[in-house]
């Protein structure tokens, strides 16, 4: 098996991508927006993924956090808060917020569970700051660290009861950064001690089953590396220090922040200890370079892929409308506090 997760160029699967996927063998698979018209037609899509593997458990992920990050979008589908009405019910009741963010995880899962989505990157573990780059902003789940972790682990379990695994990011911190690593790589110049409030959450959910790496450099641990290509981070930081032992993804590796060709990254990234590269944007060229590129799975990261996959292995996968709208509900008459 390949240790990568590719994106689909359209709404269902071209002939080319047919033979590659099927002979590469990747891990799993990323939906955006591109590949999203109904809910028919993304069963269908997700349906013909497994069926090209054979596998009930392919990890197919999406990022459906709520807010300004949602593939699955209205009409279709419910509109989703931000991390952000979470965070500040939290203010107002801490209990009745942790049980809202755990419904409304749950309802997203049961949205995705319904089209054949086992995988939700989701939550953001990412401690805000109110001086960094927008773009965690209000996505993020507070600027108190045990907060986050509080409202984290509700997500969790949330999106698990409702038949989805969930993905902690962007290990080991993404809220000081101070421009978009989609466009540049930040460089975060917080000492060791500054540090350990980003690590905080982490290291609380440090049993998660699968978890993201951010494109940042972090001058206290590796003055050359971005995080998601530095050994260093990798396993002093987020394998020992946080305790971190989950499948590990890269955030996607075609964002400006990392230097090099697409397959060059991928090997870098599984040299430095990822588990699993992350390429989102269904490039023939790139994707059969990082094939080429990446050494076969191992068989710890296949362990954590299979252990991840089996915490949603008795979950049921049918039509979802009773159930979701229950959950709706009951999440507004938590919000209406803040909404």
């Amino acid at each position: 098996m390949t240790p990568a997760v590719f994106g689909i160029a359209g709404l269902s699967l071209n002939a080319d991508e047919k033979s590659f996927f099927r002979d590469s063998d990747p891990a799993g698979y990323i939906i955006f927006g591109r590949n999203i018209e109904s809910k028919a037609q993304l069963r269908t899509l997700t349906d013909e993924l497994r069926a090209i593997h054979g596998r009930d458990d392919l990890a197919i992920l999406i990022d459906q956090e709520g807010g300004r990050v949602a593939r699955m979008q209205e009409p279709v589908w419910p509109k989703f808060p931000a991390g952000e009405v979470f965070d500040k019910l939290y203010d107002i009741a801490p209990a009745t917020a942790i049980e809202a963010a755990r419904y409304n995880a749950q309802a997203i899962a049961v949205s995705l569970n319904e089209v054949g989505i086992t995988v939700d990157c989701l939550p953001l573990l990412d401690v805000r700051q109110p001086d960094a780059d927008n773009v965690i902003g209000d996505r993020a789940l507070g600027s108190e660290p045990m907060r986050v972790a509080a409202l984290g682990r509700a997500i969790l379990d949330g999106l698990q009861r409702g038949g989805v695994v969930g993905v902690v990011k962007h290990l080991p911190g993404h809220g000081r950064t101070s421009v978009d690593t989609h466009k540049a790589l930040p460089t975060v110049t917080a000492s060791d001690e500054e540090l350990q409030l980003d690590l905080a959450p982490f290291q609380a959910l440090n049993k998660a089953p699968m978890g993201m790496t951010g494109h940042l450099l972090f001058t206290a641990w590796d003055t050359e590396a971005p995080s998601t290509l530095s050994k260093t981070v990798i396993q002093d930081i987020i394998r020992d220090r946080i305790g971190f032992d989950g499948l590990l993804f890269t955030d996607d590796l075609d964002m400006e922040a990392l230097s090099g060709t697409v397959p060059e990254r991928a090997r870098r990234a599984q040299e430095a200890g990822c588990d699993i590269a992350l390429n989102c944007w269904a490039k023939m060229d790139d994707m059969i370079g990082i094939a080429e590129h990446l050494t076969p799975m191992s068989d710890k990261t296949q362990q954590r892929l299979d252990l991840a996959m089996a915490t949603i292995a008795d979950t049921r996968d049918t039509d979802c409308g009773d159930e979701l709208a229950g959950l709706l509900e009951r999440r507004d008459q938590l919000l209406a506090a803040v909404t």
